[in-house]
């Protein structure tokens, strides 16, 4: 409700949607350009993916590499890319989640929390 009765600056809200609207997309190409570490068995796998979750490098310790042993190098590439996506989403919603909340709530954005 607007103070005194009156009503809304159509043109005033629009300039500020416009506004929400091109922030939301650049925070969203700075996320596409940002990385994010996520790691395993103590370092032994790192994974690095971007804000926006795409994987980007791979470094496995020679350490971690046991030909008998297979399943326990997948089981840490697996967690280390699970770290990485979880720093990239915690990422995410510092940098969108006040957006969206502008934005009246849900951002629309799959794959989001918020």
């Amino acid at each position: 409700m607007i103070p005194g009765g009156g009503q809304p600056n159509m043109q005033q809200l629009l300039q500020q949607a416009q506004k929400m609207q091109q922030d939301l997309a650049n925070a969203q190409e700075e996320l596409g350009r940002t990385e994010v570490d996520g790691q395993a068995g103590g370092g032994l796998v790192k994974a690095t993916v971007t804000g926006a979750g795409e994987l980007r490098a791979l470094k496995i310790d020679p350490k971690a590499v046991d030909p008998e042993d297979t399943e326990t190098l997948a089981d840490l590439i697996v967690a280390a890319v699970q770290a990485a996506n979880e720093n990239a989403q915690a990422l995410q919603q510092q940098k969108l989640g006040p957006l969206a909340q502008g934005l009246g709530g849900g951002s629309g954005i799959p794959g989001l929390p918020f």
